[in-house]
């Protein structure tokens, strides 16, 4: 009889959990995409895509054939952000892979570059192209051999209403002298290749203040294996850590 009582028991409570265990959550259905595009999409707040002032400033790059008619507005949101906070900071802006000049054109815009008469922004680039022997190894190299064009002329037309921009035309690292910024408040390094990106974060890190950021937009890009690698090595070397964006780029800022 106890042994009865004991399994009445036991039956008792699995019944108990059983009528009164957690109802399941509800099957929300997900929130519209907010953004979606250059690689990536999130469900997540992107108010930046509505704010007049970036719409003005990247309206600017596209205006001027930035980035091959492509649209990367959370990429180049990301620029806008770092070039402003670099705005209070004392030295230069320095960009190394410029093209048609689409990230350092909106960002002049956004942080009103025309007011900062103390500071220069540096742009650093052939003008004609990603240098042949700099490809020798890369897998993309018929892609990147034919991808950009001669824009020396039009960059200098960009520019011409900022009398505090200096255009830089030379290979990097060999040209990477020729820029006279001795203290750097922000560098964007766009350079497609790893050897010259590298080479260009070594040369200027030790001109970079305190709270300077760098912008490594090809840093988590699939199509440039070996640049977080290189990248990882040369942030660890420093002591920093650069944080991966879902946009494919790095960030990092100078101790």
């Amino acid at each position: 009889m106890a042994e009865d009582l004991s399994l009445s028991r036991k039956i008792r409570r699995r019944l108990a959990r059983y009528i009164w265990r957690e109802p399941p959550a509800p099957a929300f259905p997900p929130p519209p995409y907010t953004y979606a595009g250059d690689g990536f999409m999130t469900v997540h707040r992107a108010e930046f895509l509505c704010d007049p002032l970036f719409r003005e400033a990247y309206g600017h790059a596209k205006s001027i054939g930035a980035w091959h008619g492509a649209d990367i507005e959370w990429r180049a949101y990301t620029v806008c952000w770092a070039a402003a906070k670099a705005r209070g900071l004392e030295g230069d802006y320095v960009e190394c892979g410029v093209d048609r000049g689409g990230f350092s054109r909106m960002a002049m815009h956004y942080i009103g570059f025309d007011r900062l008469p103390e500071k220069k922004f540096y742009l650093v680039d052939t003008f004609t192209g990603i240098p042949e022997e700099t490809l020798t190894d890369d897998p993309n190299r018929e892609l990147l051999g034919t991808r950009y064009d001669r824009t020396y002329d039009d960059v200098v037309r960009t520019f011409a209403p900022f009398p505090n921009a200096v255009i830089v035309q030379g290979k990097v690292p060999e040209i990477l002298p020729s820029v006279g910024a001795d203290r750097i408040c922000y560098l964007c390094i766009d350079l497609n290749t790893t050897a010259p990106s590298v080479a260009a974060a070594e040369f200027f890190w030790d001109r970079m203040v305190s709270g300077a950021p760098m912008v490594l937009d090809d840093y988590g890009q699939t199509y440039f294996d070996g640049m977080n690698v290189a990248f990882d090595a040369f942030a660890r070397a420093r002591g920093v850590e650069i944080l991966a964006l879902p946009t494919g780029q790095g960030l990092l800022f100078k101790p």
